[in-house]
């Protein structure tokens, strides 16, 4: 084999191990509401159990607000095999830890296995997302590589809150953590195997990648980053909070597995959205796409609010997919799904695009504000406990903000700043 042909294998073996942690990203955020509701109803007070159901996913992305930044300094330091490599063992030991919290029957256990996980996922984050747009040459074509990482992400996040769904059942009554240990051991199983799979694989780092590099400036200099960092702290916030609160719109009258299963159907939409932004990433900015999903996404939400439940429509609600006449909000919610699946690729390839050297570091500054995911939902969870569909007037504001950055604030303004 010629060194060119070997060094093309090296960089497919590369793209595959790193669609494969994109899809555990996935798999464990998508893990932390539905088991945080679990927890949730032992809360008495209806109110306080919508608010500590959410208290879980804080907790899963506070750790990107404490673990960003260093998730960065141990990227550029160590290289992205040996950050990928730590963070799959603090996943195994996180999910464990949850699994303990069952058998202790401890909530307090429970949040710290969360925020183990979070370290996890915001590390896994850290080393993906600029591995991808790196393998891709940048620009489009690295949009296009984690729009494809991101359909195996959606798909593994459409199926969790299913499958949970589905071994719960209708009512959470009486049910516990332990009710859904297939979940963790499953988790646990695809750690260990991801990490000897890792360990064997000589993954091709980027140039530079494990070396001391010397920064003139800081990366908070640019102000394209800045203003990404903002928009990504809404846009993890959006997409964690508008499926999530669905589940506790519809658990009243449809059931806890259906509701789930209806979310679900949201992420589903994600991965038909990614899959399709693959196929065009490479002709279409992302600056173009974000700015049509963007409006498309604040119209559903707003139509949503506006028709509630005065029109009922058929919703497949199981593995069935035997159809159930649902609340017509239920369905302009799920289509968000296609808007959100691509703001993710788009607006991290925005912010980090003509960073060089600044790219790592950056990365993980961009990940210390994925703490949206916690806390933009659990500001829509305190409006949920009264009103399900005013509070989506939160993901609205986020949406509206992300929309401003692609038309504006993307803008490479800082193109004096030495960057090789």
């Amino acid at each position: 084999m010629s060194k060119q042909q070997s060094s093309a294998s090296l960089r497919v073996i590369t793209i595959i191990a790193m669609m494969f942690l994109y899809a555990m990203i996935s798999f464990i955020t998508n893990l932390a509401a539905p088991v945080g509701k679990i927890w949730g109803e032992s809360f008495t007070d209806p109110a306080q159990a919508e608010r500590m159901g959410m208290l879980g996913n804080l907790f899963n992305f506070l750790a990107y607000l404490i673990m960003g930044i260093p998730a960065g300094n141990i990227l550029s330091k160590y290289g992205y095999k040996k950050t990928a490599l730590a963070a799959v063992v603090l996943g195994f030991i996180g999910i464990g830890v949850q699994w303990l919290s069952g058998v202790a029957g401890s909530f307090a256990v429970y949040l710290t296995g969360a925020l183990i996980c979070g370290f996890c996922v915001c590390m896994l984050n850290t080393v993906t997302n600029p591995m991808l747009n790196l393998l891709g040459g940048g620009g489009n074509k690295g949009n296009q590589l984690n729009m494809i990482g991101g359909t195996l992400n959606s798909l593994s996040g459409s199926l969790t809150p299913m499958l949970v769904g589905a071994i719960i059942g209708e009512s959470l009554a009486g049910k516990t953590i332990a009710d859904v240990n297939i979940m963790l051991y499953m988790a646990m199983a695809v750690f260990a195997v991801i990490f000897i799979v890792l360990l064997v694989t000589p993954l091709a780092e980027p140039a530079g990648a494990g070396q001391q590099v010397t920064y003139e400036r800081s990366p908070w200099a640019f102000r394209h980053l800045t203003l990404g960092v903002i928009a990504i702290f809404f846009y993890v916030g959006v997409e964690v909070g508008v499926p999530a609160t669905l589940i506790s719109y519809l658990k009243p009258t449809a059931g806890f597995a259906a509701a789930g299963f209806v979310a679900g159907l949201y992420w589903l939409l994600m991965l038909v959205g990614r899959t399709i932004g693959s196929l065009i990433g490479a002709k279409v900015s992302s600056k173009t796409m974000v700015t049509c999903v963007a409006t498309v996404a604040i119209l559903l939400m707003a139509g949503a609010m506006f028709l509630g439940d005065s029109v009922q429509v058929a919703m497949p609600t199981n593995w069935a997919f035997e159809m159930q006449s649902m609340p017509i909000a239920a369905m302009l919610i799920i289509l968000v799904g296609l808007c959100t699946s691509v703001m993710w690729g788009c607006v991290f390839n925005m912010a980090t695009e003509g960073l060089g050297k600044y790219t790592a570091k950056a990365s993980g500054i961009f990940m210390m504000m994925v703490v949206g995911g916690g806390i933009v939902p659990f500001v829509q969870s305190m409006i949920a406990a009264h009103n399900c569909l005013l509070s989506y007037i939160v993901p609205i504001i986020g949406v509206a903000y992300i929309l401003f950055y692609a038309l504006i604030g993307s803008k490479n303004v800082n193109k004096d700043i030495k960057v090789d």
